[in-house]
């Protein structure tokens, strides 16, 4: 009979809550809570000065929130691997992706060369590496 109170893991028995890909789950789920949370913020922000939102994770790419739900949605993956979750999960980064794609019009034709400059500057979705801690002013 099958023991399911713990998992194989390198030759050992674990608990399937402390296993490496549960715990990654976790991180990647609540890290994009935190990076949805910082980016909402800054947005909001940004929104009531009627200006374009480049700080905090905005300084790093331009579409932090959808990177935020990105990193929750691969994080249910890991933690919940079925067929559904596997056909959902590039269904739903093609809409989001797409969805940012739609937003960059908008804002470039309300903002212009300003966010023009910022696209230039600053990555979509994946931070530049190499490029060190920004500062939070574009």
């Amino acid at each position: 009979m099958p023991d399911i109170c713990g998992t194989r893991f390198l030759g050992g028995k674990i608990n399937p809550h402390f296993d490496p890909l549960h715990i990654l789950s976790n991180i990647l789920i609540f890290g994009g809570f935190i990076l949805l949370s910082a980016a909402w913020k800054a947005l909001y922000e940004a929104q009531r000065g009627h200006t374009l939102a480049t700080k905090g994770p905005y300084a790093y790419v331009r579409h932090p929130q959808y990177v935020g739900f990105i990193f929750i949605m691969l994080g249910f993956l890991f933690q919940w691997p079925t067929l559904i979750t596997l056909i959902i999960f590039p269904i739903l980064v093609t809409m989001y992706v797409k969805l940012a794609r739609r937003e960059e019009r908008e804002i470039l034709a309300e903002f212009g060369e300003e966010y023009s400059r910022y696209m230039f500057s600053t990555p979509a979705f994946l931070p530049r590496l190499g490029d060190g801690l920004r500062t939070n002013e574009a």
